[in-house]
Protein backbone atom coordinates (compact mmCIF):
# COMPACT_ATOMS: atom_id res chain seq x y z
CA UNK A 1 0.00 0.00 0.00
CA UNK A 2 1.58 2.99 -0.96
CA UNK A 3 -1.17 5.63 -1.90
CA UNK A 4 -0.32 8.01 1.14
CA UNK A 5 -3.31 10.03 1.78
CA UNK A 6 -2.07 13.22 3.97
CA UNK A 7 -5.52 14.21 5.27
CA UNK A 8 -5.58 11.49 7.47
CA UNK A 9 -4.73 11.84 10.77
CA UNK A 10 -4.22 7.98 12.48
CA UNK A 11 -4.80 7.16 16.03
CA UNK A 12 -0.96 5.94 15.95
CA UNK A 13 1.57 5.60 13.18
CA UNK A 14 4.39 2.41 14.33
CA UNK A 15 7.54 2.54 12.41
CA UNK A 16 9.26 -0.66 11.76
CA UNK A 17 7.48 -3.40 9.79
CA UNK A 18 9.51 -6.34 11.74
CA UNK A 19 8.08 -8.51 14.60
CA UNK A 20 7.89 -5.84 17.27
CA UNK A 21 5.93 -3.31 14.78
CA UNK A 22 3.62 -5.33 13.44
CA UNK A 23 3.21 -6.88 17.02
CA UNK A 24 2.09 -3.26 18.18
CA UNK A 25 -0.01 -2.25 15.11
CA UNK A 26 -2.04 -5.37 15.24
CA UNK A 27 -3.04 -5.00 19.06
CA UNK A 28 -4.12 -1.47 18.06
CA UNK A 29 -5.79 -2.47 15.22
CA UNK A 30 -7.26 -5.10 17.52
CA UNK A 31 -8.20 -2.18 19.83
CA UNK A 32 -10.01 -0.78 16.62
CA UNK A 33 -7.59 2.27 16.72
CA UNK A 34 -6.17 3.47 13.02
CA UNK A 35 -3.02 2.41 12.58
CA UNK A 36 -0.21 3.03 9.95
CA UNK A 37 2.99 0.61 9.84
CA UNK A 38 5.27 2.74 7.85
CA UNK A 39 7.90 -0.70 6.69
CA UNK A 40 11.24 0.34 4.97
CA UNK A 41 11.59 -3.39 4.58
CA UNK A 42 14.97 -4.13 5.57
CA UNK A 43 14.84 -6.22 8.85
CA UNK A 44 17.77 -6.98 10.97
CA UNK A 45 16.91 -10.56 10.48
CA UNK A 46 16.87 -10.82 6.69
CA UNK A 47 19.93 -12.46 6.08
CA UNK A 48 19.15 -15.45 8.37
CA UNK A 49 18.21 -18.94 7.57
CA UNK A 50 15.45 -18.40 9.45
CA UNK A 51 13.63 -17.47 12.80
CA UNK A 52 14.04 -19.05 15.77
CA UNK A 53 12.59 -19.55 19.42
CA UNK A 54 9.05 -18.32 18.16
CA UNK A 55 6.69 -20.94 19.02
CA UNK A 56 5.04 -23.00 16.42
CA UNK A 57 7.23 -20.61 13.40
CA UNK A 58 11.02 -21.61 13.95
CA UNK A 59 12.69 -22.06 10.87
CA UNK A 60 10.15 -20.11 9.01
CA UNK A 61 12.30 -16.98 6.20
CA UNK A 62 12.22 -13.69 8.41
CA UNK A 63 10.69 -11.87 5.08
CA UNK A 64 8.02 -14.32 4.96
CA UNK A 65 6.89 -13.99 8.61
CA UNK A 66 7.06 -10.05 8.25
CA UNK A 67 4.50 -10.62 5.04
CA UNK A 68 2.04 -12.91 7.21
CA UNK A 69 2.61 -9.76 9.73
CA UNK A 70 1.60 -7.32 7.46
CA UNK A 71 -1.64 -9.40 6.41
CA UNK A 72 -2.42 -9.95 9.76
CA UNK A 73 -2.06 -5.82 10.50
CA UNK A 74 -4.50 -5.19 7.36
CA UNK A 75 -7.00 -7.96 8.70
CA UNK A 76 -7.47 -5.69 11.90
CA UNK A 77 -8.33 -2.47 9.71
CA UNK A 78 -4.50 -1.83 9.86
CA UNK A 79 -2.77 -0.08 6.51
CA UNK A 80 1.12 -0.62 5.92
CA UNK A 81 3.24 1.77 3.84
CA UNK A 82 6.14 0.57 2.15
CA UNK A 83 8.46 3.76 2.97
CA UNK A 84 11.60 4.98 4.79
CA UNK A 85 10.66 6.74 7.66
CA UNK A 86 13.29 10.64 7.57
CA UNK A 87 12.45 12.49 10.49
CA UNK A 88 9.62 13.66 12.70
CA UNK A 89 8.54 16.24 15.19
CA UNK A 90 5.40 16.71 17.54
CA UNK A 91 4.41 15.19 20.72
CA UNK A 92 1.38 13.36 21.86
CA UNK A 93 -1.54 14.34 20.32
CA UNK A 94 0.18 15.89 17.24
CA UNK A 95 3.16 13.76 15.94
CA UNK A 96 4.07 14.57 11.83
CA UNK A 97 6.22 12.12 10.58
CA UNK A 98 8.04 12.16 7.27
CA UNK A 99 8.38 9.60 5.21
CA UNK A 100 9.72 8.97 1.26
CA UNK A 101 5.97 8.54 0.17
CA UNK A 102 4.79 11.48 2.18
CA UNK A 103 4.27 13.40 5.56
CA UNK A 104 1.67 11.70 7.72
CA UNK A 105 -0.14 12.77 11.34
CA UNK A 106 -0.81 11.14 14.67
CA UNK A 107 -2.22 11.08 18.15
CA UNK A 108 0.33 8.72 19.34
CA UNK A 109 4.14 7.42 17.74
CA UNK A 110 5.76 3.93 18.21
CA UNK A 111 9.16 3.24 16.83
CA UNK A 112 10.42 -0.46 16.42
CA UNK A 113 12.84 0.03 14.17
CA UNK A 114 17.00 1.18 14.20
CA UNK A 115 19.16 -1.24 14.76
CA UNK A 116 22.75 -2.71 12.98
CA UNK A 117 25.01 -4.71 13.56
CA UNK A 118 28.55 -3.72 13.46
CA UNK A 119 30.39 -6.67 12.26
CA UNK A 120 34.28 -6.31 12.42
CA UNK A 121 36.68 -5.66 9.34
CA UNK A 122 36.83 -8.83 8.30
CA UNK A 123 37.50 -9.66 4.73
CA UNK A 124 34.45 -12.33 3.78
CA UNK A 125 32.71 -12.07 7.08
CA UNK A 126 29.53 -9.74 6.73
CA UNK A 127 29.13 -11.53 3.27
CA UNK A 128 28.01 -14.82 5.67
CA UNK A 129 26.24 -13.00 8.27
CA UNK A 130 23.34 -14.78 8.95
CA UNK A 131 24.18 -17.87 7.50
CA UNK A 132 27.69 -19.42 8.78
CA UNK A 133 28.21 -16.67 10.45
CA UNK A 134 25.99 -16.10 14.06
CA UNK A 135 26.30 -14.14 17.27
CA UNK A 136 23.50 -16.33 19.56
CA UNK A 137 23.49 -19.85 20.80
CA UNK A 138 19.65 -19.28 21.49
CA UNK A 139 18.82 -17.72 18.05
CA UNK A 140 21.41 -20.11 16.08
CA UNK A 141 22.77 -22.77 18.57
CA UNK A 142 20.72 -25.75 17.32
CA UNK A 143 21.64 -25.22 13.61
CA UNK A 144 25.46 -25.49 14.13
CA UNK A 145 25.07 -28.31 16.54
CA UNK A 146 28.58 -30.85 16.57
CA UNK A 147 29.84 -28.73 13.52
CA UNK A 148 33.30 -27.13 13.73
CA UNK A 149 32.89 -23.94 15.29
CA UNK A 150 35.21 -20.75 15.61
CA UNK A 151 34.63 -18.00 18.31
CA UNK A 152 36.04 -14.67 16.32
CA UNK A 153 37.00 -12.55 19.61
CA UNK A 154 36.47 -8.75 19.46
CA UNK A 155 35.93 -7.91 22.69
CA UNK A 156 35.68 -9.33 27.04
CA UNK A 157 33.12 -10.63 26.32
CA UNK A 158 33.81 -13.20 23.34
CA UNK A 159 35.26 -15.77 25.97
CA UNK A 160 31.89 -15.94 27.50
CA UNK A 161 30.38 -16.52 23.75
CA UNK A 162 32.81 -19.85 23.60
CA UNK A 163 31.82 -20.70 27.01
CA UNK A 164 28.15 -20.57 25.73
CA UNK A 165 28.88 -22.59 22.53
CA UNK A 166 30.59 -25.23 23.89
CA UNK A 167 27.30 -26.44 24.76
CA UNK A 168 25.99 -27.40 20.99
CA UNK A 169 29.53 -28.68 19.95
CA UNK A 170 32.64 -30.37 21.29
CA UNK A 171 35.15 -28.50 18.68
CA UNK A 172 35.19 -24.61 19.20
CA UNK A 173 38.19 -22.74 18.69
CA UNK A 174 38.60 -19.74 20.29
CA UNK A 175 40.41 -17.18 17.88
CA UNK A 176 41.91 -14.90 20.43
CA UNK A 177 41.83 -11.63 16.92
CA UNK A 178 41.38 -8.47 18.71
CA UNK A 179 39.87 -9.10 21.91
CA UNK A 180 42.14 -8.56 25.35
CA UNK A 181 43.44 -11.39 27.07
CA UNK A 182 41.24 -13.81 28.38
CA UNK A 183 41.45 -14.01 32.24
CA UNK A 184 43.01 -17.02 33.90
CA UNK A 185 39.91 -18.29 35.00
CA UNK A 186 38.23 -18.14 31.67
CA UNK A 187 41.12 -19.57 29.53
CA UNK A 188 41.23 -22.59 32.45
CA UNK A 189 37.48 -23.18 32.03
CA UNK A 190 37.78 -23.51 28.11
CA UNK A 191 40.60 -25.12 28.48
CA UNK A 192 38.94 -27.39 31.00
CA UNK A 193 36.35 -28.16 28.22
CA UNK A 194 38.17 -28.94 25.01
CA UNK A 195 38.53 -25.56 23.62
CA UNK A 196 41.71 -24.76 21.58
CA UNK A 197 42.58 -21.34 21.99
CA UNK A 198 44.63 -19.52 18.96
CA UNK A 199 46.25 -16.57 19.17
CA UNK A 200 47.12 -14.10 16.17
CA UNK A 201 44.29 -11.93 14.19
CA UNK A 202 42.49 -13.17 11.60
CA UNK A 203 43.05 -12.04 8.34
CA UNK A 204 40.02 -13.45 6.52
CA UNK A 205 37.55 -15.89 6.03
CA UNK A 206 38.00 -18.66 3.94
CA UNK A 207 35.10 -19.32 1.41
CA UNK A 208 35.28 -22.07 -1.60
CA UNK A 209 31.98 -22.99 -3.65
CA UNK A 210 29.94 -20.71 -1.32
CA UNK A 211 30.98 -22.40 1.81
CA UNK A 212 32.46 -21.23 4.41
CA UNK A 213 35.86 -23.49 5.03
CA UNK A 214 37.60 -21.90 7.84
CA UNK A 215 39.27 -18.57 8.67
CA UNK A 216 43.13 -17.58 7.40
CA UNK A 217 45.24 -16.11 10.15
CA UNK A 218 47.77 -12.93 9.96
CA UNK A 219 50.54 -15.25 9.55
CA UNK A 220 48.89 -17.25 6.57
CA UNK A 221 47.99 -20.49 8.60
CA UNK A 222 44.15 -21.78 7.93
CA UNK A 223 42.25 -23.22 10.35
CA UNK A 224 39.34 -25.14 9.01
CA UNK A 225 36.13 -24.60 10.80
CA UNK A 226 32.07 -24.74 9.25
CA UNK A 227 30.43 -21.84 11.40
CA UNK A 228 31.89 -18.73 13.15
CA UNK A 229 30.55 -16.99 16.22
CA UNK A 230 31.25 -13.16 16.37
CA UNK A 231 29.35 -10.71 19.41
CA UNK A 232 29.23 -7.34 17.19
CA UNK A 233 28.18 -4.44 18.61
CA UNK A 234 24.68 -3.09 18.28
CA UNK A 235 24.55 -0.06 17.17
CA UNK A 236 21.03 2.83 16.82
CA UNK A 237 20.24 5.41 14.12
CA UNK A 238 17.02 6.67 13.93
CA UNK A 239 16.28 9.47 12.39
CA UNK A 240 12.70 10.01 13.38
CA UNK A 241 14.07 9.42 17.07
CA UNK A 242 16.99 11.59 16.50
CA UNK A 243 14.38 14.49 15.31
CA UNK A 244 12.14 14.18 18.37
CA UNK A 245 15.38 14.67 20.42
CA UNK A 246 15.78 10.84 22.05
CA UNK A 247 19.11 10.50 23.31
CA UNK A 248 20.84 7.25 23.35
CA UNK A 249 22.38 5.35 26.12
CA UNK A 250 25.11 2.76 26.16
CA UNK A 251 24.25 -0.48 26.64
CA UNK A 252 26.67 -2.08 28.95
CA UNK A 253 26.86 -6.36 30.02
CA UNK A 254 29.32 -7.54 32.17
CA UNK A 255 31.20 -4.51 32.45
CA UNK A 256 31.59 -4.33 28.89
CA UNK A 257 29.76 -1.60 26.57
CA UNK A 258 28.66 -3.45 23.54
CA UNK A 259 26.44 -0.61 21.74
CA UNK A 260 24.13 1.50 22.54
CA UNK A 261 20.18 1.85 22.51
CA UNK A 262 17.32 4.79 22.69
CA UNK A 263 16.00 4.03 26.37
CA UNK A 264 12.36 3.43 27.41
CA UNK A 265 10.58 2.63 30.49
CA UNK A 266 6.89 0.42 31.04
CA UNK A 267 5.17 -0.19 28.00
CA UNK A 268 7.92 1.65 26.47
CA UNK A 269 7.53 5.15 26.77
CA UNK A 270 9.91 7.83 26.46
CA UNK A 271 10.59 11.27 27.45
CA UNK A 272 8.89 12.40 24.54
CA UNK A 273 5.10 12.43 25.88
CA UNK A 274 3.29 9.86 23.49
CA UNK A 275 6.58 8.37 21.55
CA UNK A 276 6.50 4.62 22.61
CA UNK A 277 9.37 2.05 21.99
CA UNK A 278 9.36 -1.49 20.78
CA UNK A 279 11.89 -4.52 20.09
CA UNK A 280 16.06 -3.85 19.45
CA UNK A 281 16.07 -0.16 19.52
CA UNK A 282 15.83 -0.15 23.00
CA UNK A 283 16.23 -3.68 24.09
CA UNK A 284 19.37 -4.81 21.58
CA UNK A 285 19.29 -8.00 23.16
CA UNK A 286 15.34 -9.29 22.04
CA UNK A 287 15.15 -12.23 19.89
CA UNK A 288 12.26 -12.41 17.16
CA UNK A 289 9.65 -13.72 20.09
CA UNK A 290 10.38 -11.13 22.67
CA UNK A 291 10.58 -8.30 20.70
CA UNK A 292 6.89 -9.35 18.67
CA UNK A 293 5.72 -9.24 22.78
CA UNK A 294 7.09 -5.93 23.54
CA UNK A 295 5.21 -4.70 20.58
CA UNK A 296 1.98 -5.87 22.07
CA UNK A 297 2.39 -3.87 25.74
CA UNK A 298 3.60 -1.16 23.34
CA UNK A 299 0.69 -1.03 21.45
CA UNK A 300 -1.80 -2.17 24.60
CA UNK A 301 0.09 0.67 26.42
CA UNK A 302 -0.86 3.57 23.59
CA UNK A 303 -4.27 2.42 23.51
CA UNK A 304 -4.45 2.65 27.07
CA UNK A 305 -3.32 6.49 26.47
CA UNK A 306 -5.44 7.00 24.27
CA UNK A 307 -8.59 5.59 26.07
CA UNK A 308 -7.50 8.16 29.28
CA UNK A 309 -7.17 11.22 26.76
CA UNK A 310 -10.87 10.46 25.43
CA UNK A 311 -12.13 10.12 28.75
CA UNK A 312 -10.48 12.99 30.46
CA UNK A 313 -12.01 14.82 27.08
CA UNK A 314 -15.51 13.67 27.80
CA UNK A 315 -15.47 14.14 31.51
CA UNK A 316 -14.49 17.77 30.64
CA UNK A 317 -17.17 18.04 27.74
CA UNK A 318 -19.68 16.37 30.20
CA UNK A 319 -18.96 19.06 33.01
CA UNK A 320 -19.07 22.19 30.62
CA UNK A 321 -22.67 20.94 29.64
CA UNK A 322 -23.58 20.75 33.35
CA UNK A 323 -22.44 24.62 34.08
CA UNK A 324 -24.17 25.67 31.05
CA UNK A 325 -27.15 23.70 31.37
CA UNK A 326 -27.21 25.26 35.11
Amino acid sequence: MNQLSTNDTYDAVVVGGGAAGLSAAVALGRARRSVLVVDARNPRNAPADGVHNYLTRDGLDPRELQRLGAEEVRRFGGRVLHADATGASGSAGSFSVDTTEGTVTARRLVVATGLVDELPPVPGLRERWGREVVHCPYCHGFEVSDQALGIVATSALSGHQAWLFRQWSADVVYFAHTAPPLSGERREELEARGVRIVDGEIAEVVVDGDVLRGVRLADGSVVQRQALVVAAPVRVHSPVLDALGLAKEPVVVGGVEVGDRYPSGPGGATTVPGLHLAGNVTDPQAQVVTAAGAGLVAGAAVNADLIAEETAAAVALARASAVTGA
